[in-house]
């Protein structure tokens, strides 16, 4: 990715998109998954942003979370995605690809 990141309303657009995707590849806490992000581009994304997110995803039960609890340290969420989640992001996909066609058409019909 370039230097400047992401478009502020791409991001708006695609973050829970990307989330649920990451997701789907398995669970995840939340600095995990911001790390995931900022390597597919999402730079500016911060806890402040990923957090809340979360919450609307499971508030929307595309998401799950459980509690880890280790040994040494606080207990922290791990974020997992719902069969819901599965088929919000199946759907998403579709209508992607369908941008993603239009975008690249040069006025072919």
């Amino acid at each position: 990715m370039s230097d400047e990141g992401l478009r502020p309303e791409i991001t708006r657009a695609g973050l829970p998109l990307v989330a649920l995707a990451l997701l789907a590849g398995g669970p995840g806490h939340g600095y995990a998954l911001l790390s995931r992000l900022r390597e597919r581009g999402f730079d500016r994304v911060q806890g402040g942003t990923l957090y809340p997110l979360l919450r609307r995803l499971e508030e929307r039960g595309l998401v799950g979370h459980h509690w880890i609890h280790d040994t040494v340290g606080p207990g922290r969420k791990e974020f997992a995605i719902t069969p819901a989640g599965r088929e919000e992001l199946d759907r998403a996909r579709a209508e992607w690809e369908r941008v993603g066609h239009a975008l690249g058409t040069q006025g072919d019909e």
